[in-house]
């Protein structure tokens, strides 16, 4: 076993929070002194630059911690098609515990914050699951649950019969201000009575829950009509337009960073919609805007995307990406960084993982 600690970061649910949260507890405990390492033996998202091994999402976080090439390293396996097929053909499943002890003794750092797969079985084929790794790695869990009315304590419930004294404990994320009383002063001593420490509770917030337009733009398979150097702006809701413009007008006023879905042919809607908190305008059908419409987006710099879809479909694939929210902008970091500082106690953390801090 690696002499270094190591802490392993799950989740219960896909694009559960697990890099957010590493990147939350990792700032604390640099700014004590502690020296941080991170890995992801698991990718999930490979790399647009196939000579790069390395996964989009390791380099982000590498690059937002600061850390050096020693401190980080690039996941063992891929959850590609082609891996998990090679692995089905394999005529005896390859044991990896000794490749995940190498993998962690790559990385230097007092402490190596290792993001585990998305849900408690995946990885199961690798033998590589959130608790397979923590045995073999003989490391203590931090398990981050979005909250969920009715969900939220049998998944928990669940994860500590799975994982046992191996939990270490619990963030509790993405909490809507009307259940924060509730989750204070009764889901959390419920958790606690069940032997689940909750080492944190995150309010919900609709900066970390948005997307950017540049990932819109992708996932769409856009053209941008203008604009292009504001993709970084983030989408916080999406909205409709199909009314008449006076209607519109007041239905858009009560958003806030919206992209606006409409026909390519509804000026009015269009510029109706610039007027306000609009950060995007993503256009529907082959009508091109108006050049009065793009004069007025560059002004505002405001982008404009046109799709070759339909409403319905363009609204059910950009509905789609804010579930699959990443952790890819500099401002979410920011986000997280302040929230983790307000809401997770990293001094109990530091003392159930019994880490020395640097003598000041």
């Amino acid at each position: 076993m690696p002499k270094t600690k190591c802490l392993l970061v799950g989740s219960t649910e896909v694009y559960g929070g697990k890099s957010a949260t590493i990147v939350g507890i990792a700032h604390q405990l640099q700014q004590k002194g502690i020296a941080i390492g991170y890995g992801k033996p698991l990718g999930t998202y490979p790399s647009q630059d196939l000579a790069d091994a390395s996964e989009e999402d390791v380099r982000f976080i590498a690059g937002a911690l600061d850390l050096s090439d020693r401190h980080y390293k690039a996941p063992v396996f891929c959850l590609d098609e082609l891996t998990i097929r090679k692995q089905l053909q394999s005529e005896s499943r390859q044991d990896n515990s000794e490749l995940l002890a190498s993998y962690i003794g790559d990385i230097a750092g007092d402490l190596i914050l290792l993001e585990g797969p998305s849900t408690l079985s995946e990885g199961q084929l690798f033998d590589l699951s959130l608790g397979q790794m923590s045995v073999q790695l003989d490391a203590p869990i931090l398990l981050v649950s979005r909250y969920h009315a009715l969900e939220l304590l049998d998944r928990l419930l669940a994860a500590k019969i799975e994982l046992g004294d191996r939990l270490l404990g619990v963030l509790l994320s993405d909490i809507p201000e009307e259940d924060w009383q509730l989750v204070e002063t009764e889901i959390e001593p419920f958790l606690k009575r069940q032997n689940i420490e909750v080492f944190g509770r995150l309010p919900g917030n609709n900066l970390l829950r948005s997307v950017s337009v540049r990932e819109l733009a992708k996932k769409l398979e856009a053209k941008v009509l203008c604009r292009e150097d504001r993709l970084d702006l983030m989408i916080e809701t999406l909205t409709i337009g199909a009314m008449n413009v006076n209607s519109a007008l007041e239905y858009f006023r009560k958003g806030k960073n919206m992209a606006v879905v409409t026909g390519g042919d509804r000026s009015e809607l269009q510029l109706a919609a610039l007027e306000t908190s609009t950060n995007c305008l993503i256009l529907t059908g082959h009508a091109p805007p108006q050049d009065f419409v793009l004069a007025r987006a560059e002004d505002l710099e405001i982008p404009i995307l046109s799709v070759d879809l339909d409403t319905l479909t363009t609204v059910e694939i950009a509905d789609r990406a804010f579930g699959q929210v990443r952790l890819q902008e500099a401002i979410k970091v920011d986000c997280i960084r302040e929230l983790m500082d307000e809401h997770f106690d990293i001094d109990r953390l530091i003392g159930a993982l019994d880490l020395q801090l640097a003598a000041v």
